[in-house]
């Protein structure tokens, strides 16, 4: 999470959206820049609006406005798939390593989900409560919109590294997997059609 005190705005740093890279490329410039623990860098909308903007607002004297990118669903599920596929994954129960995409995704619908699926969802991260979400979501394939947004708020040029990329996997799911994925996901599919 990044809070630009002057501009109020605050970044929310969705997982598997190339969090890491923008704090690289925007961390020297933000008065707040949160990147350990996880549970802290990833605070999701509703969190923010409870505990960390009242905060700010009070303290500022003034709204801030909270921004974030969200990925295509099936895209996203593939990203953590492929991420917790590597070797360095200190939890063995959430390691995908030895499982197909298809069988991710089967157990990401599942309820309870097994460890290695547990990785939320991203409407959750991004609404909020009672519909008071994040005041702008762009989408994670159009991140140009996203560094041209930053780039006019913040008056900076910015470059994008290259961090925390995941590893190249095999990404099929059957039809009935990727039928059950739009069940399971649907408010997620729903709300990244609903972007611009």
């Amino acid at each position: 999470m990044l809070v630009f005190w002057e501009q109020r705005l605050a970044i929310l740093a969705t997982p598997k959206t190339g969090s890491t890279a923008i704090e690289a490329a925007l961390e020297s410039l933000a008065a707040v820049s949160i990147q350990r623990p996880p549970a802290l860098k990833h605070t999701n909308v509703a969190r923010f609006r409870r505990f960390v903007g009242p905060y700010l607002e009070t303290a500022a004297g003034g709204p801030f406005t909270v921004v974030a990118l969200m990925r295509e669903p099936r895209d996203w599920l593939g990203s953590w798939y492929r991420y917790r596929s590597r070797d360095d994954i200190p939890d063995p129960a959430k390691s995908t390593q030895g499982l197909s995409f298809d069988t991710f995704v089967q157990a990401w619908c599942s309820q309870p989900r097994p460890a290695f699926a547990k990785v939320g969802s991203q409407a959750r991260f991004l609404k909020g409560i009672e519909g008071h979400g994040a005041d702008r979501v762009f989408r994670y394939e159009n991140i140009d919109t996203f560094i041209e947004f930053l780039e006019d708020r913040l008056d900076f040029q910015i470059f994008l590294p290259q961090l925390n990329v995941s590893p190249k996997a095999p990404m099929e799911l059957s039809a009935e997997t990727q039928a059950r994925l739009q069940v399971a996901a649907a408010e997620d599919f729903a709300l990244y059609d609903s972007l611009a």
